[in-house]
């Protein structure tokens, strides 16, 4: 038994095959309050896109892992959808609302930690170590020459290669 329901918001009329909806009413009423509407301003403007189509959209995105131009097309537009979850997250209101709704999972028992991992496909990789202490003044940057040189030197080197700096 699912428990899915529509947002409040109906989607345009789109393929039988689009993705069903992440929140239920219930879920959605758990987080609501920190997503706050912005009305149109006074001279004006577009029509603002539903919260809560937005963050359905975004966790269609992070469940699927598709890109965000592969976006179906009864979820607003991929750049909203960006736009709101950089916003969110920059002012940790993502953050809030995840961890509202992992707490009450995990109170329901519906998390199993055996099975929790951490994904690092999004983390940058750094090569070497951030600079935090002073450089010596005896050793001097090396010019890629050098480098080079010092890598690929093996028996079949020629010597002139290796002498060169």
């Amino acid at each position: 038994m699912k428990e899915r329901s529509s947002p409040a918001v109906e989607p345009p009329e789109g393929s039988k095959m689009e993705p069903e909806f992440e929140l239920t009413d219930e879920r959605w009423k758990l987080i609501e309050d920190l997503f706050l509407e912005t009305p149109v301003g006074p001279k004006g403007g577009r029509p603002v896109v539903s919260s809560r189509l937005c963050v359905e959209g975004i966790l269609w995105i992070l469940r699927s892992g598709a890109r965000w131009k592969d976006m179906p097309a009864h979820f607003p537009s991929a750049t909203t959808c960006w736009r709101r979850h950089r916003d969110w997250t920059r002012s940790g209101v993502w953050e809030k609302a995840w961890a509202r709704l992992v707490r009450r999972m995990d109170r329901e028992g519906r998390l199993d930690h055996e099975e929790s991992f951490a994904d690092g496909t999004f983390s940058s990789a750094k090569k070497g170590v951030k600079r935090s202490a002073r450089r010596n003044v005896a050793r001097a940057p090396r010019s890629w020459c050098l480098l080079t040189v010092v890598v690929s030197r093996s028996a079949s080197t020629p010597r002139a290669l290796v002498r060169m700096k």
